[in-house]
């Protein structure tokens, strides 16, 4: 099994194997280039876009600056917004949802490693080479989620459909769908229902109107 089928087994690999030393070059200069484009150079933008991410989908729009580890261990599906200071450490496999909204300096990481300083500074492989090795735990977000600004995701986690994380939230677990949750670490608050909607807030609808609801949800 090669370094890439290690990560996808959830087992130690090797950061430093020269195969993914290249996939991590090749993600790193296209993050640079990304972030030295105009906000208007759209067509320049879409172009790295689709040599960086393995899928981004249509209607998508990622403010920049950002940093993908891979790239090509991401999918993201159509409408995602991204503000400022995307950071995306993508060893295992992300995957974000539809019509997702993320606020500046979102990060979501998957790599782990060792706990013992000794075992993170070397291992012995099978063949028997002293390496620094780590392993990593995909996270899997689901669709219509908005996190506030510098929310940080953990290896592991999944987040349910339509779910609000608050601002500064670390998550270290699991959250179902349809919940409030914020803190460090972060927590349900609670679950999001139709009292929650702008209908029942009419100082700030002000003369705007709530589109009807989509069928299924």
């Amino acid at each position: 099994m090669n370094e890439e089928g290690k990560i996808q087994a959830g087992i130690l690999f090797c950061p430093a194997d020269p195969q993914l030393r290249a996939f991590k070059l090749k993600a790193h200069n296209l993050n640079v280039d990304y972030n030295q484009t105009h906000e208007d150079e759209t067509e320049k933008r879409a172009r790295i876009l689709s040599e960086l991410i393995g899928e981004f989908g249509e209607g998508g729009f990622i403010q920049g600056p950002i940093a993908f580890h891979y790239g090509k261990h991401t999918r993201i599906g159509k409408k995602f917004f991204a503000n400022f200071n995307l950071t995306i450490q993508d060893d295992a496999e992300v995957t974000i949802g539809d019509n997702c909204m993320f606020g500046p300096n979102v990060t979501i990481v998957t790599p782990l490693h060792p706990m013992l300083a000794d075992e993170r500074k070397a291992m012995l492989t099978a063949s028997g080479e002293e390496k620094a090795l780590c392993y990593a735990k995909p996270v899997h977000i689901g669709s219509g989620c908005w996190f506030g600004a510098s929310v940080t995701v953990c290896p592991g986690v999944t987040i349910g459909d339509r779910c609000v994380i608050g601002a500064g939230s670390v998550v270290t677990r699991d959250i179902p769908s349809d919940s409030f949750a914020a803190g460090v670490p972060c927590k349900v608050i609670r679950a999001i229902t139709e009292q929650d909607s702008m209908k029942n807030k009419p100082e700030i609808l002000a003369d705007n109107r709530v589109l009807p609801r989509e069928s299924g949800r």
